[in-house]
């Protein structure tokens, strides 16, 4: 007993108390306020576990630690994520309207925004490729490079892009009125049937793959998985396994990852001033990101006859669904017969493309 006393002396009591502190703020967030709960909540409770003293979840043969090793490290977990968000994604948006992959490209201009800010800041050239990857909103593709290039960040980079994907409706609103005029905010835009034939449907992932695998073959297995995931959902011969993409291996792999990030929340390496710099630094990433895509839509408004609302190109970030809902509801409080909603659907699509397309471009270059 006078041994275990002593050990908790060593230890940072403090430290370990305040990440119990952090893991309940995640669950709480989680169920009462439902910002990213299938994410917040396991990485929340995960967090409480590997900073319980001597806590036999974590270190060298805790479960922990093992799947992390395994799920993480092998990078297997983020791409099978990218099979179910492939499932779930209708690209026919997309497809009736590909005018908006340019969106999809410019709201990734806060990742390189916020790479230069992490090099200034001290940072390796690899783990400011890791955080800026946070202002995509793509939580996937966040860990997905950082578990290649920043292990020891992967905890806060994780809880930065998921916390920020969750707070959407609260983060661009502000940014995209500073950026606009009321007249520009009551642009309407067509909407549009988005019946796309089903051969083109089929053809579409297998393009993407192949042109985003020569342009950038890092990108590989990320744009690889999600458009396979796709194709399930497409082919019209494998509902089974689509509806299991999007409902078994979704839920699975969503809890095993989160519970498993929060492995590396233990307070010895996650209450460091790092931590408050990745904070703040994905923040910049996501503001940039925004402000880039509503920025290229003014540019393009500049040489276009039929004008685009600014609004859309906020669209452009990866968080699916809840930007473009953030613009229809935008566009609505503007003028009650402005319908935004399919177009920041087809941005918000191409974003998803985008941010992987751009994560594979970071891991090639910084390789």
């Amino acid at each position: 007993m006078e041994s275990f006393f002593i050990k908790m002396s060593s230890m940072n009591v403090l430290g370990i108390f305040f990440m119990m502190v952090v893991g309940s703020v995640l669950i709480y967030l989680a169920i009462k306020k439902d910002y990213e709960p299938a994410l917040l909540l396991p990485i929340g409770f995960g967090t409480i576990l590997a900073n319980i003293p001597f806590s036999s979840a974590v270190g060298e043969h805790g479960p922990l630690t093992l799947l992390f090793n395994a799920g993480i490290l092998t990078e297997l977990f983020p791409v099978l994520i990218f099979i179910a968000i492939g499932a779930m994604i209708d690209f026919s948006v997309l497809l009736k309207n590909p005018f908006m992959l340019l969106f999809g490209a410019a709201a990734q201009f806060g990742i390189f925004v916020a790479m230069m800010m992490a090099a200034v800041l001290g940072f390796g050239f690899r783990e400011s490729a890791a955080i800026g990857i946070i202002g995509a909103a793509d939580g996937p593709t966040s860990i997905y490079v950082a578990s290649r290039f920043a292990k020891d960040l992967l905890g806060p980079i994780s809880v930065a892009a998921y916390s920020y994907m969750a707070l959407v409706p609260i983060i661009q609103p502000p940014v995209i009125k500073i950026l606009t005029t009321q007249k520009e905010r009551k642009i309407r835009m067509d909407s549009f049937n988005a019946d796309i034939p089903k051969p083109v449907k089929i053809v579409f992932p297998i393009s993407i793959t192949i042109i985003a695998g020569i342009v950038a073959p890092e990108s590989v297995a990320l744009i690889g998985f999600l458009m396979f995931g796709n194709l399930i959902r497409e082919c019209g011969v494998l509902e089974k396994l689509a509806k299991s993409a999007q409902n078994e291996l979704s839920s699975l792999v969503t809890i095993l990852l989160g519970i498993t990030i929060a492995s590396t929340m233990t307070a010895d390496k996650f209450l460091q001033k790092e931590t408050l710099f990745i904070l703040g630094l994905g923040l910049i990433a996501f503001i940039f990101n925004t402000a880039g895509g509503v920025l290229f839509a003014k540019f393009l408004n500049l040489f276009l006859k039929r004008k685009v609302n600014p609004m859309i190109g906020a669209a452009g970030l990866s968080a699916f669904p809840m930007s473009a809902r953030v613009i229809q509801k935008m566009g609505q409080k503007e003028d009650k017969q402005n319908f935004l909603l399919m177009p920041a659907t087809s941005a918000n699509v191409a974003g998803q493309i985008g941010s992987v397309i751009a994560g594979g471009l970071i891991l090639a270059l910084v390789s």
